[in-house]
């Protein structure tokens, strides 16, 4: 019988090992540097328009846009802080609200947390959003300031309607003391398309566009961060360069790039390695891309999951090396939807979902022509089989595909 092994001093033995972190929270994205590189342009942009807000003015309203990582959300908190810390050297009401779309997706949770902010007792669920709003207006309005709202990540929000934008938009007509400002954050260049005209107009006064950095930019943010985040000679002196590389293959993303030079630093130390190394990089690339892939395809529709569990099934039949057919790939759906009984899609409609997935970078799709049989859409999967496998079959609707190996058809395409 094997002995348990006694858990006594579990956590005094891994903490005993010398750390090659200084202060590893420098490379989380929630961490906003006192210097920003590369974005001098975007905090003048962004600080000429909050400047009102010292002068006991309304700023504009500002929609800010970027791909992922290009620094938006520094920018905005940067600016925000220091907008802030003037204010109150001048004695003067300014205070700048974050919130996080993705995290705070609701029109009530929105306007509660708000309201929460400004320490008015409201609950996170139960009130009558009307309610809610009126508290939020009597908080801010009980004396004069400047409120200035940061929505990050803006778009996530609009997906559930923009009413909430239309009324914050039109606050200030019902305020007397107080003064509110939205700066809206987001990585999709064309969420506004699904605003109401009036919200797009009113949200929309002023856009600041960020660019990506390219790599050198990418060089000497990490370069700036490392020094912060790792002890001395600890790191290779390909480990910079390498994940400014990475980073910069993914449209200039710094985030990544950071994130990158944190997980590269994490596998170094499980590994009981005194420095990182290029190895360490490529594993943590490797690793954040099996994480993302795992997330996105954790949350796709169930459907969109069947379309990809028959891409799966005919790559394992052993087509590695020829691409997959939509004919092909749309055969194989229907006999899944049979067998969890889950209603069939039209092959017009599977396509589309296809596509989506192409989107996603979770599958390639090309258009070939068959000559005087038409075109179609060769297929390819561009994540790791074992893992998406894995992760589609969590899902307790597809639970039964696990056997479906043993049944006729299955032994075909495993």
């Amino acid at each position: 019988m094997m002995k348990a092994q006694s858990l006594d001093g579990l956590f005094e033995k891994l903490l005993d090992g010398q750390s090659i972190f200084k202060n590893k929270e420098v490379l989380r994205p929630s961490y906003t540097p006192d210097l920003l590189l590369h974005r001098n342009e975007q905090i003048s942009s962004l600080a000429t328009i909050l400047v009102s807000a010292l002068r006991g003015e309304t700023p504009s309203n500002v929609l800010i846009y970027g791909k992922t990582g290009t620094g938006k959300t520094a920018v905005t908190r940067y600016v925000g802080k220091e907008l802030e810390r003037v204010s109150e050297e001048k004695s003067l009401l300014c205070s700048v609200v974050y919130i996080n779309c993705e995290v705070i997706d609701t029109q009530y949770r929105l306007l509660a947390n708000l309201a929460r902010h400004f320490e008015e007792e409201v609950p996170m669920t139960g009130w009558p959003t009307d309610q809610v709003f009126t508290k939020f207006k009597e908080a801010i309005d009980a004396r004069e300031q400047v409120v200035i709202i940061i929505l990050d990540e803006i778009d996530k929000l609009i997906k559930k309607g923009d009413d909430v934008l239309y009324n914050l938009s039109r606050i200030n007509t019902d305020l007397k003391k107080a003064k509110v400002s939205m700066i809206g954050v987001s990585n999709d260049l064309k969420f506004t398309e699904f605003l109401d005209p009036r919200v797009k107009s009113s949200l929309g006064e002023e856009e600041l566009i960020f660019p990506p950095y390219d790599a050198e930019q990418i060089s000497d943010i990490l370069k700036q961060r490392a020094k912060m985040a790792y002890n001395d000679d600890v790191l290779g002196e390909m480990v910079i360069p390498l994940c400014a590389a990475f980073a910069a293959q993914e449209h200039g993303d710094a985030r990544r790039a950071l994130d990158l030079l944190r997980v590269s630093g994490e596998i170094a130390e499980r590994e009981n390695e005194s420095q990182v190394l290029e190895e360490h990089v490529r594993q943590a690339q490797e690793k954040i891309e099996v994480d993302r892939v795992v997330e996105v395809v954790r949350t796709l529709p169930t459907q969109s999951k069947l379309v990809l569990y028959s891409i799966i099934l005919l790559r394992n039949r052993g087509k590695e090396s020829k691409n997959i057919t939509t004919g092909e790939m749309y055969n194989v759906y229907r006999q899944l939807c049979h067998h969890i009984d889950m209603d069939i899609l039209t092959q017009r409609r599977v396509t589309d979902l296809m596509s989506e997935l192409d989107m996603l970078g979770i599958v390639n799709a090309v258009v070939v022509s068959k000559g005087r049989y038409g075109r179609t859409k060769e297929i390819s999967l561009s994540v790791p089989v074992e893992n998406t496998r894995r992760v589609l079959l969590e899902d307790y609707r597809l639970k039964p595909l696990v056997d479906f190996k043993s049944s006729m058809f299955g032994k075909m395409f495993m």
